[in-house]
């Protein structure tokens, strides 16, 4: 029997997520034949863990399903075991990438491919915490359905459970690595309220993650697509493609992969937005095949971004997000540019170029994220008020900043590097676990 991992990485509480990811869980198991193990990763604090461990132990009473909650102290003690089997140099640092001490939207999902490795797993299927599922008829919509019709095969014998397709025949023998949905709801990054304020500044501020050579015209398009998901319309009924999936119409909180996270691990940067979609893009420029439905999670923001800690730390993590994209953009250029080269006879991602591509990036010339800073600033003053006393903090902290977004690209090849021998020592790792 084929075993897959749903998981939820969370470092809040989200019980009502737990509960409905079990659900999810029950209907995969008793709709195909899967054993599916359910991997909560928490970093939440002792009480809301509590919680937590309490709605995992609802977990339905049936057959093929296994429940994994596991706590930063038990995800450490694995890590470190596999760290240490892989004979890896830079010990300590690969910890910390793996388990950083700040939020790591990359490096909680890297642990979710380690540890599915582990479990003896095909596929992950990522979930968040801040979601939940459309519902139709009063059932809810689960993505799982998708992935599991089509994640892992043949492209050419996947075409017989989607609704469309567009892929040419030359991919035909290609594996389906990637299956995957967005949201309905609140946009996915936490600026609507900039939006509100002044959609010239917010033109000017999201415009950012574009590359500098782009046109006013592909900034603007840019711009008009960005973050709003599938936008307000609800699940109706159901359409899936088969093609090459466009990143912009996949969430992370709405995927899977096969194989391909096995391959190359996700950017470990920290406290960075968007640094958990580097997959979507090597998936896409390396013409492997994918399948993009319409069963969209449900987003919806937490009451902690709604404070002024909450504030600061998410504006944080959207300046660092503009500053990685210098070393993005040139990656994902040139991996346009490779296609089909970035694979093997064996329709698998060739890991050494792809970090080579990334160490390439880390010497590329700093003045266009001076820039970006430059344009923050002004932006963030023009709309006065906690954004204008944010711009105050960035100030002294340009240089370390700028610094930061390299070392990030930096500690990514490394882990690039690393990843095959990491994934080969998990799956001979023993993982202790937790049965629902």
């Amino acid at each position: 029997m084929r075993k897959i991992c749903l998981t939820l990485p969370t470092n809040r509480a989200c019980t009502a997520m737990i509960v409905a990811l079990l659900q999810e869980a029950e209907y995969a198991a008793r709709t195909f034949d899967v054993e599916v193990h359910v991997l909560i990763l928490d970093s939440s604090g002792p009480a809301t863990f509590a919680e937590h461990a309490r709605a995992a132990r609802t977990a339905p009473a049936a057959a093929g399903i296994v429940v994994h909650h596991l706590g930063e102290d038990e995800q450490r003690d694995f890590l470190r075991e596999v760290i240490a089997a892989a004979g890896a140099v830079k010990q300590d640092l690969l910890l910390d990438l793996m388990l950083p001490d700040a939020v790591s939207y990359g490096a909680c999902t890297n642990r979710a491919f380690l540890i599915a490795a582990a479990l003896g797993c095909a596929s992950v299927h990522r979930r968040d915490s801040d979601s939940d599922y459309q519902v139709l008829g009063g059932k809810p919509v689960y993505p799982v359905h998708h992935e599991l019709m089509s994640l892992g095969k043949r492209a050419a014998d996947a075409a017989a459970g989607v609704t469309g397709s567009d892929l040419a025949a030359e991919h035909a023998d290609k594996p389906v690595v990637l299956v995957g949905s967005s949201f309905i709801g609140e946009l996915s990054v936490d600026i609507g309220e900039m939006r509100d304020l002044d959609r010239e500044v917010y033109h000017d501020v999201v415009s950012l993650w574009a590359p500098s050579e782009w046109s006013a015209e592909q900034k603007r398009e840019l711009v008009d697509e960005s973050f709003r998901g599938a936008g307000h319309d609800p699940f109706t009924g159901d359409r899936a493609d088969l093609t090459l999936v466009d990143p912009m119409r996949v969430d992370m909180c709405n995927v899977s992969f096969h194989g391909v996270h096995e391959r190359v691990p996700l950017p470990p940067a920290t406290d960075t937005i968007g640094s958990d979609y580097f997959l979507l893009h090597l998936v896409y420029d390396a013409t492997l095949p994918g399948v993009v439905h319409n069963r969209n999670i449900v987003n919806f923001y937490t009451g902690e971004r709604r404070t002024e800690s909450g504030f600061v730390a998410y504006q944080n993590r959207f300046v660092k997000f503009f500053l990685s994209m210098l070393y993005l953009n040139h990656v994902y250029a040139e991996m346009t540019a490779a296609g089909p080269d970035l694979l093997d006879e064996h329709h698998e991602v060739r890991a050494p170029r792809i970090a080579e591509l990334v160490r390439e990036s880390t010497r590329l010339d700093t003045a266009e994220n001076v820039a970006r800073l430059d344009a923050l600033d002004r932006s963030y003053r023009k709309l006065g008020g906690k954004y204008a006393a944010f711009a105050d903090t960035l100030v002294p902290r340009r240089g370390r900043l700028l610094d930061e977004a390299r070392q990030d690209m930096e500690d990514f090849a490394l882990l690039i590097e690393g990843w095959a021998a990491l994934v080969r020592a998990s799956r001979s790792t023993r993982l202790g676990r937790r049965h629902a």
